[in-house]
This record gives structure tokens, sequence and C-alpha cells, in this order.
């Protein structure tokens, strides 16, 4: 359903599509396919502390790290004094596992994304962690536009896409949003090494 929006107006355009989850690049890859463009992933991961219910912020797979824009400058201050050398444990940890996962497949290039269209996609975003991320991650790239495209995202997300996005594809705005799996009917996310190899076929499967 995204791909079809997007395929009148950027089917002839230079595009990439960038994953923000594993489930992101399952819905990416039908947006790639359509529109004949590569499918790559930014991997990020929560900086989750001691007795904090929301994650301090997200790291990439780069080793940029983003504080989480729901915490105030006060907040984040005394939280990050408090916890510092967690959180730089956390973010040790964090890198190892991202490298591990991606091993020498699905690492995005920021030489790719230069002058293009840029899609980011997701299964479903209910917060706005992996979004200030992945802008963090552009921000020095001299892109052409920045779309988002996920099939549900929360009420807050969406407040922050019409400041940080040039366009917005979603299908749903959930009042109050659940869990991204709670809207699916079925779990079937592969496993990682699927996903990479997804994003590595993905030339081959253009329609």
């Amino acid at each position: 359903m995204l791909a079809a929006q997007l395929l009148p107006k950027y089917r002839y355009e230079n595009c990439v599509v960038v994953a923000l989850n594993d489930g992101g690049v399952m819905v990416g890859a039908q947006i790639a396919m359509q529109l004949h463009c590569m499918l790559t992933m930014l991997l990020t991961e929560e900086i989750m502390l001691p007795r904090e219910p929301v994650a301090i912020g997200g790291i990439s797979s780069d080793g940029n790290f983003v504080y989480n824009s729901e915490y105030s400058a006060g907040e984040i201050e005394e939280i990050s004094g408090e916890y510092r050398n967690t959180m730089e444990q956390e973010k040790l940890i964090k890198m190892h596992n991202m490298n591990q996962l991606l091993g020498s497949g699905g690492m995005i290039s920021r030489e790719i994304l230069k002058g293009h269209n840029v899609i980011l996609v997701s299964d479903g975003m209910s917060s706005t962690f992996a979004l200030d991320v992945a802008l963090q991650f552009l921000k020095p790239i001299a892109i052409s536009k920045l779309i988002v495209a996920t099939p549900l995202a929360s009420v807050k997300v969406v407040d922050q896409l019409h400041v940080s996005a040039d366009e917005i594809y979603c299908l749903d705005v959930p009042h109050e949003y659940i869990d991204t799996n709670h809207y699916y009917d079925k779990q079937d996310i592969p496993d990682h090494k699927t996903v990479v190899e997804t994003i590595e076929r993905i030339i081959l499967q253009w329609r």
C-alpha cells in the first residue's frame, strides 16, 4: 500500500530506502522493488537505564548517540551525570551487538545517500527515538528530500515528522499506540541473517 502511494511520484527519481529496523526492511523491500531503488538499513538500539521507564537515548550502528527528545535538558543533565559510566558501558554493548548482527552486509553508506531522496521506513513508529537517531545521522548529508513511510505511527511521532520530514506516508495513526506487534496478525519477521540477505538481493527483485 505504501509502495502504491509512492510509485507515481518517485518511480523515476533517485531514491534510497533506509529501513530503521528488521520489520522496516520487510516493508521497505516492497517499496524498493516497486521504485527500482537501493535498500539499506540504519540499525539503532535503545539505551535503557535502571529505574527509567523510557530509553534515555538511541545509538546507531555508526556509533552516533542521540538523547531521547522526550526528556528535558534538565532531566538529561541529571540522569547522565548519575549514570555516565553505565551509559558508556551500554553504548559499547549495543555497538558490539549491532556489529555482530550486521556482519559484512547491510551496513549503511553515507555516499549512496548524497543527492538522493531518502525514504525512511519502519514497520511502526511508537516513539521518536529511532527517528531522532536517523535525523542526526542524516544531518551532515546533502540529501535531496526526506520522506518517511510507515504503516503506523503514534501521534507524537507524526507531530515531529511534520517538522522534520518533507513528506509523510502513514497508513494509520492510532490514538493510543499500544505496541507495533499488536497491529499485525502475524509475527513473522525473519531472523536478522535473512533480513540482511533481503537487502543484498533487492536489486534482483526489482519489478
